[in-house]
């Protein structure tokens, strides 16, 4: 039984999986938006917003933290510089998956996280 036991695993290596959520969140700060299954977007959304939250901080050790899960420093430096202070009223919900239908080859939910 998986009681309390948040998060799907998608059936790869928690490394693999790990590296899937920076992919994906990186490429939503750098673009605003990308396109993944729905099921990817609803879990990397959790992580986008830890991101951003992070961002607003603006303190080294929260830079710092960013840079240890993003990995690129161009995008590190845009998510403190331009994508958090956007958010500085806001108390949460940086975030919005729009579902966008069936993908044509195996049918698979298709959704757009994209910053609001």
């Amino acid at each position: 039984m998986r009681h309390g036991k948040a998060g799907r695993k998608f059936d790869m290596p928690t490394s693999q999986r790990r590296a899937m959520y920076r992919t994906i969140t990186t490429a939503v700060i750098r673009h605003g938006g990308v396109l993944t299954t729905e099921a990817r977007a609803k879990e990397t959304r959790r992580i986008v917003e830890k991101m951003i939250t992070l961002g607003k901080r603006g303190s080294i050790h929260a830079r710092r933290q960013a840079q240890a899960f993003i990995e690129d420093r161009d995008v590190v430096q845009q998510l403190f510089d331009e994508v958090a202070p956007k958010y500085s009223e806001r108390p949460g919900g940086y975030t919005r998956v729009v579902k966008l239908g069936q993908r044509k080859g195996d049918a698979a939910r298709i959704a757009r996280i994209e910053l609001v």
